[in-house]
């Protein structure tokens, strides 16, 4: 129950520093890009491989801070830093099909399912 605490606070901590730094951005860098949320999935990207690099690598990180930032914080602040990172690790254990079949899928069924999701809600309320 602790550890799951423990991941829920770095979960908070993230969302909130992804609304804050994504509004930020979109407020004084006005694109119709969204800028601020391509800066946050990659800022996300670069600080779990930092995290993973000094966990993993070097055990300079202790498992719960290791959970705290990247499953809390990170994982609250882009899962998109998660999907990158566990794509890392695919290609690491050199099993390049799972890896070509999760980025496939994983962009595939999500465009899917967020455009059905949309569609089905108009289809509703139209």
């Amino acid at each position: 129950m602790k550890l799951l605490f423990i991941i829920g606070t770095g979960g908070f901590l993230g969302t909130i520093a992804r609304y804050l730094s994504t509004q930020y951005i979109q407020n004084h860098i006005p694109l119709s890009f969204p800028l601020g949320t391509f800066i946050v999935n990659v800022a996300g990207c670069f600080l779990i491989g930092i995290i993973h690099g000094l966990s993993i690598e070097n055990n300079f990180i202790p498992d719960t801070w290791r959970l705290f930032l990247t499953v809390g914080f990170c994982g609250g602040f882009t899962t998109f830093s998660s999907f990158a990172n566990e794509n890392i690790m695919l290609l690491r254990n050199e099993q390049f099909l799972y890896f070509s079949l999760y980025v496939g899928l994983s962009i595939t069924f999500g465009l899917l399912a967020t455009f059905l999701g949309n569609f089905l809600i108009r289809f509703l309320y139209a």
